[in-house]
């Protein structure tokens, strides 16, 4: 750091940094400048990366990314393989897909805040690369993730980014996750891979080359390392420790309940360097060219370096010049533009030069980074300020919008030939209606505006791909061309002229009752740009039939919602199995049949998850007590409950003031939702109510709650304890062998006869947080086990107590109800009843 900058940094206020909120709180704007600033020019100051392979969102190792990114300016990546839909959600309804939707937007928040760039190798709803839920094996992992597909798509991403240090998010051990296991292995086989020109050479062709990291490493521990790094270290410019900091993006990750607060002193990370063994161990980029200048001494060796090491010798000169001339904006720009042209001269060097193709390759992609953070620092130091501002941010195909690009000069320097192009698919339609600027004055805005069409046969919006609506800003200062590349601030979308969902979307039909009809309302939503008039029909199975046959629906203007009531009556033949509906929508000629799920929260703003407008139904027969009254404890974690109520239970969800002063006598049964004494304070207070309710003759079935959940072991009548820790208490398998211990028991006779194929065709998990200590006074229902381990006994315990009953349950209902498990829903129907 330079004395001046140092100076600076003494004299001004350090920065707040975001703790327990999402939104970043506001800060005085000169302090958040400079900070950019810096953030700017930092990365010029090294030629060296890293990259940091991931299985999920959260995985990253987010304190020592703040420190090499942040700290060092060094060009740091994130590859993940999968998105995280087998997860839980603490923030909304989001669970599978959608919430793989989510959690992309949340990853991409998260490496915004350490400046740093994200690769996620699961490309559409549809692959393989899935978060499958909790597995205890790699073998498992690899089988499902199709392990070839994996390695193809991290071998790509190696090439791309080419690290020179390369390091998996976790090390190979059984006592860890099968997918954080398996990353270990992938990373290492990639590592090999990327290596070798036999290997995927489809890659050459998009201009690609082999590429070996300089170093690989792997996680370690205290008493097993060979590096550490002190995360704890604080930065005065940020205000913050890189731990810190690394926790300001863990809060993106909020549908995980990440982040946490740290206080300021040391903190260490440890990682172990496995190749090679002895090149710079104790320095995490020991050994390796970290600056300009390392990299002239290293290219010295080849005999036709000459004039490529006098240039880049210059370029360490300009980044010096550059650090030194901080906090100045004008000084920093004016030396910013030299530089840029001393990178374009470097680069016809080393493309003129005879310097062997593997080190031309090397050096190009090093100055071509250098080039871009050149350009980023320009407009930073500069202080242009670029939007891009479509008419309306959710358009249909065919519709033409006009969208408009403003570039607001906010430095003390005029900047010339301003202009700016929207970067859309070549096959849109965009038409410029202004032209150049030849002079942009310090505060003043331009405004660029374009009329966009978009094609009649454009691709629907995609939650996983980037921003379409992007735009190229170039302008000169110092006699050098600059480049600003922009998309607009909230998605663009492009989306069907209709939103069309069936309600339910996924329903059991009763095959002990045949005839009965099934109601469905389908919920439209117009996102024509005006008034509009549309057809709604849904597509049935063979031999069942539908009234009316079709509805008609008009909409006076675009957002407007609009529903269409059927009555959907079954063969009177129809026997077990799968079935769907599916609702369309039809103007004219065009036909909608996707629904549109909007997914939106303050961190990640609007994206949406688009799927087929089908509604599942599974035909089993299934009986109960139609008048079984239930009530149930929600979490906000699962949707147990409406899926309860869609097979025709009366189902009441009880608010605190129900679980505080109500009549629980009036429910047979009382069932609560996972992870409610996380989530209900009040159920904790009204435990002892509910306990009473069960020593009077009522019936309390509890669903799995976590250890940590607020879970003491007296909340239950007789002593529970939740087993720790969770990998050592849960069946992964979901279709593991489950023994009755007690066949005779009424909750495997009544009212609906359980066999051995009600525990087939479960999903995701079998069972989650199984007690590990239990009163004798509870009964043991069954046995489940992942293959080669100990089978558990706790998984399903009941227990009389007073004139009830009280069931501890740890099977995974939550997951079975929604994807309309057979079995799962006959055992907790017994469940339910007394």
């Amino acid at each position: 750091m330079s004395k001046s900058f140092a100076k600076f940094i003494a004299s001004i206020v350090t920065l707040p940094i975001i703790m327990m909120s999402i939104v970043a709180p506001t800060k005085v704007k000169a302090e958040r400048g400079i900070v950019e600033l810096w953030k700017a020019i930092k990365p010029l100051t090294t030629v060296s990366s890293v990259m940091n392979v991931c299985a999920h969102p959260d995985d990253e190792h987010s304190a020592l990314l703040a420190y090499t990114s942040l700290g060092l300016g060094v060009d740091t990546s994130i590859v993940s393989v999968t998105r995280g839909q087998g997860g839980q959600n603490e923030i909304g309804p989001e669970l599978e897909d959608a919430l793989s939707v989510l959690r992309t937007r949340e990853y991409e928040e998260a490496a915004k805040i350490l400046n740093v760039d994200l690769e996620i190798l699961r490309q559409d709803i549809k692959e393989p690369l899935i978060d499958f839920g909790f597995s205890k094996t790699w073998e498992e992992t690899l089988k499902k993730w199709d392990e070839d597909l994996v390695l193809e798509r991290l071998v790509k991403s190696i090439r791309k980014y080419r690290p020179d240090v390369l390091f998996p998010a976790f090390e190979n051990v059984r006592s860890t996750h099968g997918h954080h296991q398996a990353i270990n292995i992938l990373t290492k086989k990639a590592y090999e891979l990327a290596q070798d020109p036999t290997k995927y050479p489809e890659h050459f062709k998009e201009g690609l080359t082999t590429w070996k990291a300089k170093k690989l490493y792997e996680p370690g521990n205290k008493d097993k390392h060979t590096t550490t790094i002190d995360v704890g270290a604080y930065d005065k410019i940020y205000g913050a420790s890189y731990l810190q900091l690394g926790e300001e993006s863990r809060y993106m990750h909020k549908c995980q309940g990440m982040g946490r607060n740290y206080e300021e002193g040391p903190s260490y990370r440890y990682y172990t360097l496995l190749k090679p063994e002895a090149k710079g161990k104790d320095n995490l980029f020991g050994g390796i060219a970290y600056t300009f200048k390392d990299l002239a001494e290293e290219i010295k060796k080849d005999k036709n370096s000459g004039e490529v090491v006098e240039a880049l010798l210059k370029l360490q000169k300009d980044v010096e010049v550059i650090e030194k001339a901080f906090p100045s904006y004008e000084e920093v720009n004016k030396n910013v533009h030299k530089m840029l042209g001393d990178v374009e001269l470097t680069i016809k060097k080393v493309k003129e030069s005879s310097l062997k193709k593997e080190l031309k390759d090397d050096l190009l992609h090093r100055l071509n980074n250098k080039r871009n953070q050149l350009h980023n620092a320009s407009s930073i130091s500069n202080s242009v300020v670029v939007r891009v501002i479509p008419q309306t941010f959710e358009v249909t195909r065919g519709q033409t919008v006009i969208t408009t690009v403003k570039v607001y000069n906010g430095g003390n320097l005029d900047i010339k030939q301003l202009n700016a192009q929207l970067n859309l698919p070549s096959e849109w339609k965009v038409t410029t209606k202004s032209s150049m600027k030849n002079v942009l004055k310090s505060g003043e805005t331009a405004v660029f505006e374009f009329s966009v069409t978009v094609p009649k046969d454009a691709k629907t919006f995609h939650p996983y791909e980037e921003n379409i609506m992007k735009a190229t800003v170039t302008y000169e200062n110092f006699g050098s061309k600059a480049i600003c590349k922009v998309k607009s601030e909230k998605l663009f979308a492009v989306l069907p002229e209709f939103s069309v969902s069936p309600n339910p979307s996924a329903t059991i039909l009763n095959t002990l009752e045949p005839g009965k009809a099934i109601p469905v309302t389908v919920t439209l939503t117009n996102y024509t740009s005006s008034s509009s008039k549309a057809t709604v029909y849904l597509d049935l199975p063979k031999d069942w039939s539908v009234e009316p046959k079709s509805a008609a629906v008009e909409f006076s203007k675009k957002g407007e919602v609009q529903v269409a009531d059927f009555v959907v009556k079954p063969s009177s033949n129809v026997k077990n199995g799968t079935y769907e509906i599916k609702a369309k929508a039809v103007r004219d000629s065009v036909v909608s049949e996707e629904s549109i799920q909007i997914v939106e929260y303050p961190h990640i703003g609007r994206t949406y998850f688009v799927k087929s407008s089908e509604m599942k139904i599974q035909a089993f027969d299934l009986k109960f007590d139609k008048n079984l009254k239930v009530g149930y404890i929600a979490s906000g974690f699962d949707e147990t409950d409406e899926f309860l109520r869609g097979i025709g239970l009366n189902v009441t969800n009880l608010s605190k003031e129900d679980l505080e002063s109500g009549n629980l006598s009036q429910y047979d049964t009382i069932l609560v939702g996972i992870r409610s004494y996380l989530a209900r304070p009040d159920l904790i207070r009204s435990n002892n109510r509910l306990l009473e309710y069960v020593k009077n003759g009522g019936n309390m079935v509890v669903q799995y709650n976590k250890a940590e959940d607020n879970w003491k072991p007296e909340l239950a009548p007789y002593p529970l304890t939740i087993g720790t820790p969770v990998m050592n208490w849960r069946v992964t398998d979901e279709n593991s062998k489950v023994t009755l211990l007690k066949p005779d028991h009424k909750f495997f006779n009544a009212p609906n006869k359980i066999m051995d194929a009600d525990w087939d065709n479960w999903v995701q998990d079998r069972a989650a947080y199984n007690p590990s200590i239990w009163d004798n006074r509870y009964v043991e229902l069954i046995t489940t086990g992942d293959p080669g381990e100990a089978e558990f006994t706790s998984t399903l315990l009941t227990t009389q107590y007073g004139k009830g009953t009280y069931t501890y349950s740890s099977l995974a209902w939550y997951r079975q109800t929604p994807n309309l498990v057979p079995g799962a829903y006959r055992i907790l129907i017994n469940l339910l009843h007394k």
